[in-house]
């Protein structure tokens, strides 16, 4: 099978043909129809991650969004068969750890991350192994396109985490979101599923024209403001925003977020560090204090949490789909994670082509 695969960090990834995955007793293979490109792939594929001891190893295929079809299962695997269309989470579960069993499967102390390291091949390829597969694997309604299981990928997985289970936002809540790229955008429909006020923040004006598409009531340019924290307080009123999520993952959006809350506000943090920051934000910890505000961290979404994201999607209440922006073949995938460099891509872009 074709496959595309982390050789040097920042030099583009190789097209090379690997064996097909076999299944393990308990998992079963996927013939990938669609694998979202995520900032989180580019990450990887710059070696970031060395000062929180992840950073993925050479020789790993990267790719943690996919969709597709059941082509093989073993023989210990009792929900799915061939033929069967399955989502997959990139935080794969052991299912029987405590953290599993309480459905928190992406926080499986013995778990894998798909596309993150040798023992978990990613799906930037034909074909991706899955274990513990009767725990881990999602099955797809048939209203729900590949392509959008995908953009679902680890951004709406991770947003609907963020804001309906760790913070659970509530209706007339303000919510700001600094960073309008995949995940920012999941967390503008997802907030605005949810009832809530939405305050878009970034500095591309496409971006922001994206952000108002994905329901963002209110945007902020930071390139027009002084202070974008003040700007979204100004917006929101009564002190601030009841939610700021962190969507970047660099110091001046980290701290942006927490300067927009209001008294007892949450801030949500789901983009990672670059090379920069090496994972260390200062925060305004007295200022945070004074004003009794949380700090929360969301990574992935528990394998269970699937069947409440599918109903959105179904119901209209998100829309996956309408995110895409671009389909491109496996070997565009390291042009494409170029381009991250720059901020150089709007929406989501999937792998439709193997």
């Amino acid at each position: 099978m074709k496959a595309a695969v982390l050789r040097e960090y920042g030099e583009p990834l190789a097209i090379e043909e690997r064996a097909r995955p076999e299944p393990a007793p308990d998992g079963v293979v996927v013939e990938v129809e669609a694998c979202g490109i995520c900032r989180s792939d580019w990450h990887a594929w710059k070696g970031h991650g060395e000062w929180a001891d992840d950073r993925v190893e050479p020789g790993t295929v990267l790719g943690h969004e996919p969709a597709g079809r059941v082509v093989e299962a073993g023989e210990r695997v009792e929900r799915f068969g061939v033929g069967d269309r399955v989502a997959v989470p990139f935080s794969l579960g052991d299912g029987t750890c405590p953290y599993c069993r309480e459905g928190k499967g992406n926080v499986c102390q013995d778990g894998w991350a798909l596309g993150f390291e040798p023992d978990a091949d990613g799906a930037f390829a034909e074909y991706v192994a899955v274990p513990v597969a009767d725990y881990n694997l999602a099955a797809l309604p048939d209203s729900v396109s590949f392509e959008a299981a995908a953009a679902l990928g680890c951004r709406y997985m991770t947003a609907f985490h963020a804001l309906a289970e760790r913070v659970a936002v509530d209706s007339g809540d303000w919510v700001a979101v600094h960073g309008c790229g995949g995940v920012g955008l999941s967390a503008v429909q997802i907030a605005r599923s949810r009832g809530a006020n939405v305050i878009a923040v970034d500095l591309s004006e496409e971006k922001l024209d994206a952000a108002r598409d994905a329901g963002a009531h209110e945007t902020v340019n930071v390139q027009d403001v002084d202070d974008p924290a003040t700007a979204v307080r100004d917006i929101a009123g009564d002190g601030g925003a009841h939610v700021s999520m962190d969507a970047v993952g660099v110091r001046a959006t980290c701290r942006a977020s927490v300067g927009s809350l209001r008294d007892q506000g949450t801030h949500v943090q789901v983009g990672l560090t670059t090379e920069e920051e090496r994972g260390e934000v200062s925060l305004p910890t007295d200022y945070m204090t004074r004003h009794e505000l949380s700090f929360v961290g969301a990574r992935g979404m528990p394998p269970t949490s699937y069947d409440a994201l599918f109903r959105l999607v179904e119901t209209g209440d998100v829309a996956p789909a309408a995110l895409v922006t671009k389909e491109v073949s496996l070997e565009a995938v390291p042009d494409r994670l170029a381009a991250m460099d720059d901020y150089g891509t709007v929406g989501v872009e999937v792998v439709t082509d193997f």
